[in-house]
C-alpha cells in the first residue's frame, strides 16, 4: 500500500472540529508563490496548482523511469496547502481577496532532495511542455500552532477562526502571524465533487505563549 500521509499523521491532517495547540515539524514543500483573488477562472493561483501537481506526479512516478530516487517509497501525493496573508492585516480579510498574497502548496516525502527536486521539475517541463521555473523546493518549519477542521464554505471560515482565537487565548497565547508565519489552509476536499457545505479544510495559525 502506498504511504499515504494524512493517514499516517493524522494529527497534522485530520485534526478533530475543535481547536488543538500542535508543534509541527520542519517538513519540506514543493511551493508557487502568487498574488490575487484564487477564484479567477485562468488565473495565477489556478495555474499554480497545475504547476504543483505536475511536479508531484511526477516524482511519484519517478519509480518508472531511468533515474531511481534514493530511499524512494511509494507514496500518495498529499494534499493542497495553502499560506495565505495581505499587507497591513493580521490574519485573513474575506472580503479584499483581491490582496491576496499566497503561497501554494504539496508537501514532498522526506527522501526528496533539492537536486530530486530539480531534476522532476526538468523531467516535467521536457514531458509537459510546460514551464515549471515558477515552482520551488521549500523548507519550512511552522512550529507551535492552534488547528481546527473547518467543514463548510471557505467564506464561513470566520467563525473557526474565532472559535481557534477564543481557545487560543484561553490556553494562553497569543496569534503569532507575521510576514514569515502565515495563516495556513489544508484541502482535504475536491471542491469540483464537494459541495460547499461539506469541504474538509484543516486551519492552522501560528501562535507563541504569553
Amino acid at each position: 500500500m502506498p504511504f499515504d500521509f494524512k493517514k499516517e499523521y493524522k494529527e497534522f491532517y485530520m485534526p478533530p472540529k475543535r481547536p488543538t495547540i500542535v508543534t509541527v515539524p520542519k517538513m519540506n514543500y514543493i511551493a508557487v508563490k502568487g498574488e490575487g483573488d484564487p477564484n479567477i477562472e485562468g488565473g495565477e493561483y489556478k495555474h499554480s496548482i497545475e504547476l504543483l501537481y505536475g511536479i508531484a506526479y511526477t516524482i511519484k512516478m519517478s519509480k518508472k523511469s531511468n533515474h531511481q530516487i534514493e530511499g524512494y517509497f511509494d507514496f500518495v501525493v498529499p494534499p493542497l496547502e495553502g499560506f495565505w496573508r495581505q499587507d497591513g492585516v493580521q490574519g485573513v480579510d474575506y472580503a479584499h481577496k483581491e490582496n491576496f498574497k499566497w503561497v501554494s502548496l504539496i508537501r514532498l516525502p522526506d527522501f526528496v532532495t533539492k537536486a530530486d527536486f530539480d531534476r522532476a521539475v526538468a523531467e516535467a517541463t521536457r514531458k509537459k511542455k510546460m514551464d515549471f521555473s515558477k515552482a520551488g523546493f521549500l523548507t519550512y518549519d511552522e512550529g507551535l500552532c492552534v488547528q481546527c477542521m473547518h467543514i463548510g464554505s471557505y467564506d464561513d471560515e470566520p467563525a473557526t477562526v474565532d472559535y481557534m482565537h477564543e481557545y487560543m487565548t484561553e490556553q494562553g497565547y497569543s496569534l503569532d502571524i507575521t510576514d514569515s508565519r502565515f495563516h495556513h489552509e489544508i484541502y482535504l476536499s475536491d471542491v469540483r465533487k464537494v459541495p460547499p457545505e461539506k469541504l474538509k479544510t484543516v486551519i492552522r495559525h501560528p501562535i507563541i505563549k504569553n
